[in-house]
């Protein structure tokens, strides 16, 4: 079995706003998947580095940190100000000591061979009668196929477990009814064989994994949003996106609506 650990980035508001007052345009689905006898190492060792980090703080005369204290958050990682009001575990850590953990979750990507697919909705090509909803059905639609794809291809004898943030009881609610509803029926393009039959959600703070997804998602947010694909967070991350096993096409990524001028963002430029 594969787990697929899933977050979001950019708000779930569909509307772009105006060209006088324009808003976010952008909102990336993102999920990381591993091999289940990858899951056990990789939670091991970065529960290890946050124990090790909550210790040499408690001694240093901050409070003691649990795990369930000590989640990674991109946006809280970016912003002294968040950090400060939501996580005094990561306000209390030094810099280095912040990258130093940052760094174990990247460097996961290959300990663990990990891979990384994601939907990219380009919020001012929807209707303007979208719903929050609506939108977010899309990127989960387009999410699972790209997980499809991918277990057909490398990995069919096994099957996918989608984990999620458990962030919104109604958002869980229908996402695990248009999940069943997917995999009863199919979509248009495809059936789902390979994914079990319905989302496992979670809290943030308690995996690994959906943390994991969360900065993953940031990265591919801030190099669509910015039409930036050489952003270096990017670049990293990039050779862990899902290729076709047949002509290694970068096959990961998909920008929706396809009328979207990111779909000809040149991505492959950035490969090395």
């Amino acid at each position: 079995m594969y787990f697929f650990y899933v977050d979001e980035s950019g708000n779930r508001d569909p509307s772009s706003g105006t060209a006088i007052r324009p808003k976010d345009h952008i909102y990336v689905l993102l999920a990381v998947g591993l091999y289940e006898r990858q899951w056990r190492p990789f939670e091991l060792e970065i529960s290890r580095l946050k124990l090790e980090l909550a210790h040499y703080l408690h001694r240093d005369g901050n409070p003691r940190f649990g795990l369930a204290d000590c989640e990674v958050k991109s946006s809280w990682l970016r912003h002294t100000p968040s950090r400060s009001r939501y996580s005094p575990f990561l306000a209390a850590l030094h810099a280095d000591d912040m990258g130093r953990l940052v760094d174990a979750y990247y460097d996961q990507l290959d300990t663990r061979n990990a891979v990384i697919l994601a939907s990219i909705i380009d919020k001012r090509e929807l209707r303007s009668d979208t719903t929050h909803e609506v939108m977010h059905r899309w990127a989960y639609e387009l999410l699972l196929e790209r997980i499809e794809h991918y277990m057909r291809q490398y990995h069919h004898r096994h099957q996918a477990l989608i984990v999620m943030d458990d962030t919104n009881t109604q958002l869980s609610q229908f996402i695990a009814m248009e999940h069943a509803a997917l995999l009863r029926r199919g979509n248009p393009n495809m059936l789902f064989p390979h994914i079990v039959e319905y989302p496992f959600f979670t809290r943030s703070e308690l995996s690994n994994g959906v943390q994991l997804a969360d900065l993953l998602a940031y990265n591919v947010y801030r190099a669509f949003r910015n039409e930036n694909p050489d952003y270096p967070y990017f670049r990293t991350i990039l050779p862990k996106v899902y290729r076709r096993r047949d002509t290694g096409t970068l096959a990961g990524l998909k920008v929706w609506p396809e009328t979207s001028p990111l779909v000809d963002l040149p991505l492959e430029a950035t490969t090395v």
